[in-house]
């Protein structure tokens, strides 16, 4: 992995993600009670060998440049790297990044300052385990130009997703942007007699691209009003090069909405989890925080992942995340709900707490029930409040929380006022 760059791509503003997005870049959304989204890809990276890495940003990157240079400092004489490249207007540009690949072409001169032959392009809101280096043998050994990893789908899953069509060689021959349940016929790929009985039958694309970086200049330079990699540049160069298909059986999860944030996180909490937090062999790497160790008095926990920092008194919570630094109060009551923490803890002075901003009582208060909620770092939820989203409600908003597709979000810095009923 010598001469491979690996490239994260930020996104945009993060919409579908909104308001988890509205004060930070979408792979800085908290992830497991202690992770950032961004971790995934960069730990992937780590584990498979693959050391220089740039993360490429435009929207609210304050908060991901903190985290990426708290966590990823390397020794200075590794020459491995993990580096935030945000948009910048240049000579050349004056416009924010038009897409994917808008982004990676007025990079590129930040690329070609480090000796590499290929170019890994990755998400930073994708969860899932991947040794890149079986990847990149997959694309010697095809003899590729680009190589996109792919996941098998069925039928009802085929529309949400660009579905490739691949040969015995697995050479990719179409591409079909998000085709429609009912036009599915003569899409499917040939995959092994297992995936074939689960009529996983259909390719989809993950987002990950593996390039030559000759041909990724060239596909760049040669097409500058092609914006998007899905899109425009792997359509169009699947009839001028050598495209293949990787296939991946794992899990992989694209965290694109507040609803699969939500059931990605609860699921991470069960007991058999689709993915693996505690793989010895593939860890998942973040900022080394030093803080104390959960406190739990009195209280029921099932189902629930815990962060450091944590004072639980007297609660009842289960299948539930609790992030670091969090406090819940007496008689409180958390069923399925993401509760992000805090930036510090509760009973810190204002003084003390650095550059942090929010309420001056973070957490929980005492009598309250929450459920099916996603709480954003440094809310402050009153005593006795009731936040279940009882009426059903799919869309909508009040002081300091928004229901999206069901789930009620609590936003950053919120203050809840006792007795509140949402």
């Amino acid at each position: 992995m010598d001469r491979v760059l690996a490239v994260i791509l930020g996104g945009g503003a993060g919409t579908r993600l909104f308001p988890l997005t509205r004060d930070r870049a979408k792979p800085a959304v908290p992830l497991a009670g202690k992770y950032r989204l961004v971790d995934v890809p960069i730990s992937n990276c780590l584990n498979s060998k693959l050391d220089r890495i740039f993360v490429i940003t435009q929207f609210n990157s304050a908060s991901l440049n903190n985290h990426v240079a708290r966590a990823y400092a390397f020794d200075r004489f590794s020459g491995g790297f993990v580096t935030i490249l945000a948009a910048e207007q240049t000579p050349s540009s004056e416009k924010w990044y038009q897409g994917t690949a808008d982004a990676v072409r007025r990079s590129i001169p930040h690329f070609k300052s480090q000796i590499h032959d290929r170019v890994l392009i990755l998400s930073g809101d994708q969860l899932y385990t991947m040794d890149y280096r079986l990847m990149l043998e997959h694309h010697q050994k095809s003899k590729a130009d680009i190589t996109v990893a792919v996941t098998p789908v069925v039928a009802a899953d085929a529309p949400a997703f660009g579905i490739l069509k691949t040969d015995d060689t697995q050479r990719i021959t179409e591409f079909y942007e998000k085709p429609k349940i009912d036009n599915l016929v003569g899409k499917e790929s040939p995959v092994s007699p297992e995936l074939t009985a689960q009529g996983r039958i259909y390719l989809a694309s993950m987002g990950i691209y593996l390039f030559e970086a000759s041909v990724l200049y060239d596909l760049l330079d040669s097409r500058p009003d092609d914006h998007d990699f899905g899109k425009a540049i792997i359509p169009n160069a699947i009839h001028e090069r050598a495209v293949v298909a990787y296939p991946f059986t794992g899990y992989w999860n694209d965290i694109g909405t507040v609803r699969s944030f939500f059931e990605t996180n609860i699921m991470l909490a069960q007991p058999h989890p689709a993915f693996n937090l505690y793989d010895p062999n593939f860890p998942l790497y973040t900022d080394a925080l030093m803080l104390p160790p959960a406190k739990i008095s009195r209280s029921r926990l099932e189902n629930t992942l815990v962060g450091v920092g944590i004072v639980v008194v007297d609660s009842d919570i289960s299948n539930s995340v609790i992030g670091l630094r969090s406090f819940i109060d007496r008689g409180a009551r958390l069923h399925r709900t993401v509760f992000m923490g805090a930036d510090y803890f509760r009973w810190e002075e204002s003084e003390a707490r650095n550059s942090a901003q929010g309420p001056t009582y973070p957490g929980v208060g005492q009598g309250t029930h929450i459920e099916n909620a996603i709480v954003d770092k440094n809310a402050s939820i009153g005593n006795r409040c009731t936040i279940t989203n009882a009426a059903g409600v799919q869309e909508g908003e009040g002081p300091g929380f928004y229901i999206r597709d069901g789930i009620i979000v609590i936003v950053k810095n919120a203050e809840i006022a006792d007795g509140t009923v949402i």
